[in-house]
């Protein structure tokens, strides 16, 4: 006779002027797991009693960190707050909330941060020795306050010795959604994505620069269209003709307008967009290379390896080498 999983606490610290979507991403996120059956139990602590977001939301009341009693299978999160908070000397007065912390952590309660809620951890000396991450912009302010700590460039997410930490806002909902899938397993956490409308799981190797996101800061309607229509109809052969009518345009003049409007040809922009689905897809062990490379548009397998050691040889960026050292060459004999 199988038993109910017990109940498990995911205790969200909300610290002084705090980033509102570092906190509301994970939230929402347990919050539909909980709605899909899974055991959790959301809490919300602080040291202070007034609580006011860096946008300046009032937030509370919530309970003190010292009425909570936790057990090993539970979670701490800890979104980000302002740097000016961070920077001052009002953080390093939390003396009693920086030792249970500590606590918290030797007793086996995992601990998460996102954004800057890594130099709170860091400030316990919970990230002493470890590897860790934040907010790309805070990374080397972050390596500077605490030198014994070792920040990785260009990463979404790291655990090391049952801490998290995570790039800042949205790099939060995707180690939650790691998280989630350690414990519920894959096929809970994708219905959970889809819930959240989450078009693209990243995992923790991805850079916190996303091409889907890049080459878009134009106005150009007709380019945005095409540049959607790419995204979503990657796995197929495209045409000059077709984009062209996608964008209401002669194929000339879209070649030109797209160009002018990215920096990039039309076919250079693809095959970034392949790759990036390439990396995403090559976190799934159950994959073959073949798989992937049919459902991001290569030919075989051969031209995406070939394409693959192409853009790494010319473009010196960490996600790309990362992403070529990970190739399984037994996958394309």
């Amino acid at each position: 006779m199988s038993t109910a999983p017990s109940t498990q606490q995911v205790v969200f610290i909300v610290p002084p002027l705090v980033h509102v979507l570092d906190l509301a991403g994970p939230v929402q996120l347990f919050y539909e797991a909980i709605e899909y059956g899974a055991p959790y139990q959301l809490r919300y602590c602080s040291f202070q009693n007034q609580l006011i977001s860096s946008a300046g939301l009032a937030i509370g009341p919530v309970e003190s960190f010292t009425q909570l009693q936790l057990q090993p299978s539970d979670l701490l999160v800890i979104p980000g707050m302002e740097m000016g908070y961070i920077r001052s000397t009002a953080l390093k007065t939390e003396q009693d909330f920086l030792t249970w912390l500590r606590e918290q952590h030797h007793q086996g309660i995992i601990i998460c941060s996102v954004c800057t809620g890594a130099f709170l951890v860091a400030q316990a000396g919970l990230l002493d020795g470890r590897k860790c991450t934040t907010h790309w912009k805070r990374l080397a302010e972050l390596q500077t306050t605490y030198p014994q700590v070792i920040t990785q460039q260009d990463r979404l997410f790291i655990q090391d010795s049952g801490v998290y930490t995570s790039a800042g806002v949205t790099a939060g909902i995707d180690m939650a959604l790691a998280i989630l899938e350690e414990r519920q397993g894959p096929l809970f956490v994708s219905k959970i994505a889809r819930e959240l409308v989450v078009y693209l799981r990243r995992g923790p190797h991805h850079s916190q620069k996303s091409v889907y996101l890049d080459y878009r800061n134009h106005i150009n309607v007709a380019v945005h269209q095409v540049q959607d229509w790419l995204i979503t109809n990657l796995q197929t052969r495209i045409t000059l003709d077709e984009l062209a009518q996608v964008a209401g345009m002669s194929t000339r003049n879209l070649t030109r307008t797209f160009r002018k409007e990215t920096g990039l040809s039309i076919c250079d922009y693809t095959t970034l967009l392949r790759l990036e689905r390439a990396r995403t897809l090559r976190q799934n062990p159950g994959m073959t290379l073949e798989a992937i490379a049919g459902q991001c548009g290569f030919q075989d397998a051969r031209q995406l390896r070939r394409i693959w050691q192409q853009d790494a040889s010319k473009n010196s960026t960490h996600h790309l080498s990362k992403l070529n050292e990970q190739i399984d060459e037994t996958r394309i004999k």
